[in-house]
């Protein structure tokens, strides 16, 4: 074992907002370490539970370690996505469901063609393969798959006795089948046999794949999974309950093609960043206006996305949500805020007031949005222009307001006091950027407007009001 470290160079690239693929190359591999470590963290947790259990864990994890050496891509795809992290989570600090060693087992042994059987359990009539999909071994699949995607939370797995059968309220359990070559794996249970197609990312009767979303400009490519049947895909967020439908998911492939453009066009390191980190798009519930857009660090390398409204706002969306996980992941390395001291602060993004860890996640990532309307405004004309302008003026603001309340507080250690150090040079240099006046008379409207509507809501904040 290593130990990781981040190199001042890419710590002060990441801290100047940006970084590029170089950086992020720093930050995954740190990510995987930690993926690693908490599936051997799950093996572990599993020898205090009752023999049966244990024993269980014990093989999956070794199965896990054997298909590794005969096909080291099959078990890094697994390993790497991203609600595979949420479960080794939530299992080790809440429902201590080490079963699902099991699932990454055979999904591997899927993968690779590894013709060992595996027992998994049975999640409301279903069996999850982490990265491939879902088969749905009882009752109607479509209305399975609506039932089986919980709104905003992770359901936890009912509980097993000491001799190892399931619970008259627990889960059933199936046995997954890899075959030896393509479209020969299959997934027997109580509920009947699904056999996983050739392409396990495309649907088949009884079986819903993880789909997948690509798009390429002028050389450079992203390729994402729509992942909207993995219970643990986003934690927290308002995930989808309802899957996209065959037109949906052409909508989806258009807009990412187009929001791919924009950003390889004209903001090449982001679209590299992105690109780098992320693999896996989960469907959001739609605001009532706008986009939702989200991530966790449990999940790196996830977004959560609703339908966007328009090209600029996915695109927008993308660069946000890059910085909240590069942040993320770096935070796992580095310590940039003190211990929370009760203290919460204005964010003028938000409708709560904010500790400072929220406050440097926030300015971050609206550096993030600032920097794409920065760019574009030079592109566009007419509405999208003015548009441009102003959204750059108000988050550039924005964020000068919040590194200033993170800086005047206390609030940070001394790696935090370099790294927004840093952030303020990029954020100082924007301020001497001219913006045409209507649009920054627009811009500080909308400022005002939050601050009065925080002030009714929250009483007066606390730390400076204005840039």
């Amino acid at each position: 074992m290593r130990r990781h470290h981040v190199p001042a160079k890419v710590f002060y690239a990441l801290a100047a907002g940006g970084g590029g693929a170089h950086a992020v190359g720093h930050l995954q591999a740190a990510q995987y370490s930690k993926r690693l470590l908490l599936l051997r963290a799950v093996r572990d947790a599993a020898r205090g539970e009752d023999p049966v259990r244990a024993r269980r864990a014990r093989q999956a994890f070794a199965l896990l370690a054997e298909i590794q050496r005969q096909a080291p891509e099959a078990v890094d795809a697994v390993v790497r996505h991203p609600a595979v992290g949420a479960w080794a989570r939530d299992a080790l600090l809440g429902s201590g469901d080490t079963g699902g060693l099991a699932e990454l087992a055979a999904a591997a042994a899927v993968r690779a063609g590894f013709p060992r059987p595996v027992q998994v359990v049975v999640r409301d009539g279903a069996v999850v393969l982490p990265s491939l999909g879902r088969a749905v071994l009882s009752g109607d699949s479509a209305a399975a798959a609506a039932r089986h995607a919980p709104a905003d939370r992770v359901r936890p797995p009912g509980p097993l006795t000491a001799a190892g059968r399931d619970m008259p309220s627990g889960p059933a359990t199936a046995t997954v089948r890899p075959g030896p070559g393509p479209g020969r794996a299959e997934v027997i249970g109580p509920g009947g046999r699904v056999r996983i197609p050739a392409d396990p990312h495309r649907d088949a009767p009884g079986w819903q794949g993880i789909r997948r979303l690509e798009a390429e400009y002028q050389g450079m490519a992203i390729r994402l999974l729509l992942d909207d049947v993995d219970p643990y895909r986003l934690p927290g967020a308002g995930i989808r309950a309802s899957r996209p439908d065959a037109e949906e998911l052409d909508l989806w492939r258009s807009m990412l093609k187009r929001a791919w453009r924009l950003l390889v066009r004209r903001h090449w390191t982001t679209a590299e960043e992105v690109a780098a980190t992320t693999t896996v798009l989960t469907p959001l519930t739609a605001p009532d206006e706008g986009l939702s857009s989200a991530t966790a660090t449990e999940t790196f390398g996830a977004i959560g996305v609703s339908v966007p409204p328009d090209d600029h706002s996915l695109a927008v969306s993308l660069a946000h949500e890059v910085q909240h996980a590069k942040l993320g992941a770096l935070l796992d390395l580095v310590e940039l805020t003190g211990p929370d001291d009760g203290r919460r602060f204005y964010a003028p993004w938000r409708d709560d007031p904010r500790p400072a860890w929220g406050l440097i996640q926030g300015v971050y990532a609206h550096v993030g949005v600032a920097g794409y309307w920065r760019r574009q405004r030079a592109h566009e004309q007419g509405d999208v222009a003015m548009r441009a302008h102003t959204e750059f003026a108000r988050w550039r603001d924005a964020s000068v307001l919040v590194a200033r309340t993170l800086q005047s507080g206390g609030l940070l250690t001394p790696e935090g006091e370099l790294f927004m150090a840093e952030l303020t040079r990029t954020l100082r240099v924007w301020c001497r950027e001219p913006v045409p006046a209507d649009a920054l008379e627009r811009a500080h409207a909308a400022a005002e407007q939050h601050r009065e509507r925080w002030r009714r809501r929250n009483g007066e904040p606390v730390g400076p009001t204005s840039p």
